[in-house]
Formats: C-alpha cells, sequence, structure tokens
C-alpha cells in the first residue's frame, strides 16, 4: 500500500489526530508517540526557517523541509502548502508534483480570502498534473470562512457545506473548515458533505471522543504545538539570559540520550 493510499485509509474510520510539526526532529518525535501520521503547520515551518508565516516561506524551502522529513518517519506525511506555492493553477500544480515526488502523502490548500472557484481551479489542475504524471495525493481542502468571516453568522456552515461540493467535484479528497467549533455547525458539516472532515484545535472545540461520535474524520493541531515550544523556549531561555541559573534550563529537558535515540543515524 502506498502511502497515500494508507494516509486515504486512515481517513475512512474513527479519527485521525495530528500533532502538527515544523521540521524533521519533531516530526519523528510525534510518530514516536505513536501519531498514525504527520502533518506540517506552515507556521511552524515558516518560523524555522526564520521567515514570517503567509505565504512568504520559498517553495525551496518547503521542498528541504518535506525532504528531511520523509527521510526521518515511516508513517504517511500530508504537507500544509497554504495558498499552494503558485499565483496561477499551472503553478500551484507544478509546486505539488514537486511536493508528490518527494513521497508526501497528502497537502492542504486554503481558499484564503479568494472566490472558491479560485480554490476549484487549482485543485482542477494539481488533479490533471497528478493524473499525467502518475502520482497521486490527498487533498485536504481548507476553507476559511470561519477565520476570516466571509459569510455573515449563521451562515457559515451552509457556505462551507457549499464550498466542499464544489472542492470535492474537482477533485479533493477532504473539507477543512478551519475555525469551525460550534457542535451545531459540525454536525451539519458532517451531514452536508460526503468528504472527510478535518477540524482544526481550538480552546471551546469539543474533545475528539465527542467530534468522533458526530463523524468527524480528522483533528488537526495546526500551530499550537509549535507556538507553545516557543512560549516554553521563550521562558527558559530568557531566564536564563536574566540570571545565569543552570538548573532551571535543565530540570524539564527531556534527556539527551532519549531525544538522539529519536533520530535516525
Amino acid at each position: 500500500m502506498t502511502k497515500t493510499a494508507d494516509f486515504r485509509r486512515l481517513h475512512q474510520s474513527g479519527i485521525l489526530l495530528l500533532a502538527n510539526a515544523w521540521d524533521a526532529g519533531s516530526a519523528r518525535l510525534v510518530e514516536s508517540l505513536g501519531g498514525k501520521a504527520v502533518a506540517t503547520t506552515s507556521a511552524g515551518v515558516a518560523w524555522a526557517w526564520g521567515y514570517k508565516d503567509g505565504h512568504s516561506l520559498p517553495l525551496e524551502r518547503l521542498l528541504q523541509t518535506a525532504s528531511a522529513i520523509t527521510r526521518a518517519i515511516d508513517v504517511p506525511l500530508t504537507l500544509d502548502m497554504e495558498r499552494g506555492f503558485g499565483n496561477t493553477p499551472e503553478e500551484v500544480a507544478v509546486a505539488v508534483i514537486s511536493v508528490a515526488r518527494l513521497g508526501v502523502a497528502g497537502i492542504n490548500i486554503e481558499d484564503a480570502d479568494l472566490p472558491p472557484e479560485n480554490l476549484v481551479a487549482r485543485i482542477t489542475a494539481i488533479r490533471a498534473a497528478l493524473k499525467r504524471e502518475g502520482l497521486d495525493i490527498f487533498i485536504n481542502a481548507r476553507t476559511d470562512v470561519y477565520l476570516r468571516g466571509l459569510a455573515p453568522e449563521g451562515q457559515r456552515a451552509a457556505e462551507c457545506i457549499r464550498r466542499a461540493g464544489l472542492y470535492q467535484e474537482a477533485g479533493a479528497d477532504g473539507i477543512f473548515p478551519a475555525g469551525m467549533t460550534d457542535l451545531g455547525d459540525i454536525a451539519a458539516m458532517v451531514k452536508g458533505t460526503r468528504l472527510p472532515v478535518n477540524l482544526m484545535a481550538r480552546p471551546t472545540l469539543a474533545p475528539a471522543a465527542e467530534l468522533e461520535k458526530l463523524g468527524v474524520r480528522r483533528i488537526t493541531a495546526g500551530s499550537a504545538i509549535s507556538e507553545a515550544m516557543y512560549a516554553h523556549a521563550a521562558r527558559l531561555a530568557g531566564g536564563f539570559l536574566k540570571d545565569g541559573l543552570s538548573a532551571p534550563v535543565t530540570a524539564e529537558s527531556m534527556p539527551y540520550p532519549r531525544v538522539n535515540g529519536l533520530m535516525k543515524a
């Protein structure tokens, strides 16, 4: 079974929990903790390279990250490609082909604040290019209706369902209404689409067990773990720079042999 086929299978029953990584080391950590697949966070990857999140990371850097992660892990990798790393559907398709050739099993691609027809065109171009090249990849279509307030309150679930239909027809494998947390909206979303529904971890999101009962197939941590890592590092580094005490820096560390033992030679 290919990595992409395996990744698709993970969306067919139960609920897939994705603790997003930002580099090969964090990906290997997630795998070692039982992750059935690894997803990247676009924010975390950008920050790891010293770039701001939001379409500023060069494609070359994304490909380097993907290559390093696929070398480090054995489970499927799904890559956050934001808007697709291209200004036209054709450019986006070329970028996705580059990713697929590295053995990446899935991608996220978002509509952002653009008309849904724009993402339809990109997904259509991706599917056509994959077919020409004899490649396959799981396309998770993210819609930012909730994050960007692209529809009035009370109408956002219906708009996400409408977009899910458009994206499925174009060739999407999953739908990701980022920012959706209301249980009524989630239930309507699951009922209104045949695509596996992916949600993003938010403070008010219900537990995974409850969401699984509603039919949700996937939850992603997004950039939350990466943000927490920076908060923890800032506290330790800031304290060390201020008072020079060694004990706080070492007290909460994962032992060197354990970290080193996670990695491949």
